[in-house]
């Protein structure tokens, strides 16, 4: 006779817990706010199923890619990665001191831990075309702009890493520093910051990789770099240049990630 007992602990367990009546409540108004949204992203079934004809006579349009503006094409190209690079570079040097300050129990106290935070919190909440768009009130049309956006961005995004790279470092060479009497930037210079440098540097390659998909764009708002020459091209009508210039972005942005996956391998053994 089969033990009821064994049988109840043989069963298989309930892949889904039943929700509480509060989290009934949660789930129900999550999904009426996901309703909302689409109803006010202007969802509508019937534009959507007229979308791939005019997608496919844009695709006829803009068969084969032009190459007779290549040379042009290019130059505008090294000039994004330009605005990229030197974008990147700065702001993650920047970062560096700024992260110092953001994080917590190193070297400030808390309210300053908060506000610096909090001004990382608005760089990364700022999407970086808006940025580009307050340096070319400040200073003109052209690269800088967009250099200049591209280190606020960077000073965003690594700055709230590094900070939370330096707080998960490995804290026994600082406890030992600290136990000697040492300054608490000593303990960041000698201890917090060697072993937060595999992390840095998978970061700061992470900022390079995001800097040259932004940089494609910001030529949009005359920020320089390619995107002033898709803009063109759409408002012309030169489908065939416009797929040019997206082809050239989609490159770029992929070699640009792969050697980005190649670095952090062989610097630091991350594969992703």
């Amino acid at each position: 006779m089969t033990d009821p007992g064994n049988t109840a602990a043989r069963a298989t367990p309930a892949r889904i817990e039943r929700p509480s009546a509060l989290a009934f409540l949660g789930y129900g108004a999550a999904l009426l706010v996901i309703l909302w949204s689409f109803r006010g992203a202007g969802w509508s079934g019937e534009r959507l199923m007229h979308a791939p004809p005019a997608l496919a006579d844009f695709m006829t349009r803009s068969w084969p890619p032009a190459t007779d503006a290549l040379g042009r094409l290019g130059l505008k190209m090294i000039e994004t990665l330009q605005i990229a690079v030197a974008g990147a570079a700065l702001g993650v040097v920047l970062s560096l001191p700024i992260a110092l300050l953001a994080a917590r129990g190193l070297i400030a106290g808390r309210a300053v831990n908060t506000a610096v935070r909090v001004m990382l919190g608005v760089m990364r909440a700022v999407p970086d075309i808006a940025w580009a768009l307050v340096f070319v009130v400040a200073v003109g049309l052209g690269p800088f702009a967009g250099m200049l956006a591209i280190v606020v961005d960077t000073i965003g995004f690594c700055g709230r890493f590094f900070a939370d790279d330096m707080e998960a470092a490995d804290k026994g060479p600082a406890e030992a520093l600290t136990a000697t009497g040492a300054r608490r930037l000593d303990i960041a210079a000698s201890a917090t910051i060697p072993a937060s440098i595999p992390a840095f540097i998978s970061t700061s390659l992470y900022a390079l990789e995001k800097a040259v998909r932004s940089s494609t764009i910001l030529g949009l708002v005359g920020a320089g770099g390619i995107g002033i020459e898709l803009k063109v091209a759409f408002d012309l009508f030169d489908y065939p240049t416009a797929m040019t210039v997206i082809g050239m972005i989609a490159v770029v942005v992929i070699v640009v990630e792969q050697l980005g996956i190649y670095a952090r391998k062989k610097i630091i053994g991350v594969e992703r």
